[in-house]
């Protein structure tokens, strides 16, 4: 693990974060580009009665999808371009695509962003984590919920479509936080609503089956990065008292070392614990950062083989330190 300090890195990583206009627009061509490719060959091999091929198309579709999601989350970080409202306008437009509404999003991104790694500050826009403790303490009728929502069918199955399709149509954690929250999700949904109606009038009810496979392709893909970004062996989790920042960050984060072809995909978010060091750098900036400091490829590395058995970790032992499956917690009793 690296030994540098909180000050050093915000001195070390300050040249990447100023963002490229000509890149960024060109990222943006390129996703939007591509993702209305695909759609319109699919909703005409769907028209066209071959459904299968259709159906093919939404998985190249559900990456660009994933790519449209990161380019709104970078414009959440403000990294994006350089202009606050440039920021926030085209992150609002590609929340209608992702179904996130962009504020509410934005402001639940941050507090995972100051609270990743603290135990003592677990909640909204994280997965839920027991320790094992917490966990011995409910009632078997609440460890078998908890059990079931650790589950890889419902984490990775159920989850997704659940919570982009639902929970993210009302403020959750912030319902008694002012109208912003509230114009917000109920914003995004108005105009989500708008846009399909808007789809079938001009093309027809084809459109929408495709679509809506691409979103549960992509809300998939996207909870299951998300969930290797800070579920893993050897994660870092500490309470208050002895949390630090970026230990937190590269310790807490993983770098998700996936092949060329989606790292580029996914927009490089593999590359998390960078991003969490330093949220300001654009996505396709971090490969750079990787490139000029070495010593942080190494750091919380998993590959993508390895990743997969992230999947049974679901209690945090703090005894130990360590994420642990349910087996193994049953084993040591």
């Amino acid at each position: 693990m690296t030994d540098l300090t909180a000050t050093d890195w915000s001195r070390t990583l300050a040249p990447y974060r100023t963002p490229k206009l000509s890149r960024s627009l060109l990222e943006i061509l390129i996703t939007m580009g591509s993702l209305f490719a695909l759609w319109g060959l699919a909703w005409f091999a769907f028209e066209a009665g071959v459904v299968w091929a259709a159906l093919l198309l939404t998985i190249p579709a559900s990456f660009f999808l994933m790519r449209v999601f990161l380019i709104q989350h970078d414009c959440g970080h403000g990294s994006f371009f350089p202009a606050k409202a440039a920021n926030d306008w085209v992150g609002r437009v590609m929340s209608v695509f992702t179904l996130t509404p962009y504020e509410y999003w934005r402001r639940a991104h941050a507090l995972h962003h100051a609270t990743s790694g603290n135990l003592d500050r677990r909640g909204i826009g994280a997965i839920d984590t027991l320790t094992v403790e917490e966990y011995r303490a409910l009632s078997p009728l609440r460890q078998l919920g908890y059990r079931l929502y650790r589950h890889p069918l419902v984490m990775f199955g159920l989850g997704p479509a659940f919570n982009f399709f639902i929970i993210q149509r009302v403020p959750l954690g912030m319902m008694r936080e002012g109208w912003r929250p509230w114009a917000s999700t109920l914003g995004n949904t108005v105009a989500i609503l708008a846009g399909a109606a808007l789809l079938v009038w001009l093309v027809g009810l084809g459109p929408l089956v495709v679509n809506f496979v691409t979103m549960l392709l992509a809300a998939t893909i996207g909870v299951w990065l998300f969930f290797v970004q800070h579920q893993f062996e050897g994660v870092y989790w500490a309470r208050q008292g002895k949390w630090k920042r970026d230990l937190g960050a590269l310790a807490g984060s993983s770098h998700y070392d996936l092949p060329p072809v989606l790292r580029w995909l996914t927009a490089n978010i593999g590359i998390h614990h960078v991003h969490h060091l330093s949220s300001r750098i654009p996505y396709y900036r971090l490969p750079e950062v990787l490139r000029d400091q070495p010593e942080l490829k190494d750091v919380s590395r998993i590959g993508l083989m390895e990743s997969f058995k992230c999947a049974r970790l679901a209690l945090y032992d703090e005894a130990r330190g360590e994420l642990i499956s349910f087996r193994e917690f049953k084993r040591r009793g």
